[in-house]
């Protein structure tokens, strides 16, 4: 016969719901913003086809931008642009991208799935780091397509007013091109100068 004043059983934690994946786009850039997106996935709205978005091609992310947007219970997409990044460097603006686009999200998520092996601080809820977690969560792997896509665009405007570097092809990045290109012109405001490329042609110029 039990105690009468036997103390209850522990009460087992209830699992989250309302689960955010959380990926970025666009840190290894020499120019343009980095892209953060939160995604909260609804379990009745299913979207075929997710995949870490560099496996996906250019139409296929085209054609889940969309679908994510529409059919997820939450979504957001966080621009930090390269001033930020200059003053804080491009680590703390993709953690601060982060808190920014988890902390939009309505409803809130309860628990962040973020890529990588690192948790930002100051995260509106509890955080899980997952390494390669875009080829692994759902979640996360819409993330990264609505980010990835959403900064393409986005650099696809800024070649419209800086054609000279060639955004639209290589998106920000240290092609051959790209390089070619800066050293050419010398770095436009979109450039990352806390990047050494960067900062190597911007102060060689300075000196003439």
């Amino acid at each position: 016969m039990p105690a009468l004043n036997a103390a209850p059983p522990p009460s087992r934690p209830r699992k989250p719901r309302l689960i955010a994946g959380v990926d970025e786009a666009g840190r290894g850039p020499l120019a343009g913003p980095v892209a953060v997106a939160a995604v909260i996935l609804n379990p009745r709205r299913r979207i075929d086809g997710l995949d870490d978005s560099k496996k996906l091609t250019e139409a296929r992310r085209e054609a889940l931008f969309p679908l994510i947007q529409e059919r997820a219970l939450a979504w957001r997409i966080e621009f930090v642009e390269v001033e930020e990044i200059d003053r804080i460097n491009i680590f703390q603006a993709t953690m601060t991208g982060m808190c920014r686009a988890l902390l939009a999200l309505a409803p809130q998520a309860e628990l962040a799935r973020i890529d990588g092996n690192h948790l930002p601080k100051g995260l509106p809820c509890r955080g899980e780091a997952l390494v390669g977690g875009d080829a692994i969560e759902p979640s996360i792997m819409a993330a990264s397509i609505l980010a990835k896509v959403a900064r393409d665009r986005l650099m696809q405007q800024l070649h419209e007013t800086w054609p000279q570097y060639g955004f639209d092809r290589h998106k920000g990045y240290s092609t051959a091109a790209h390089l070619a290109a800066l050293q050419a012109h010398g770095p436009c405001p979109q450039h990352r100068r806390s990047f050494a490329p960067v900062r190597i042609e911007a102060e060689q110029r300075s000196l003439f």
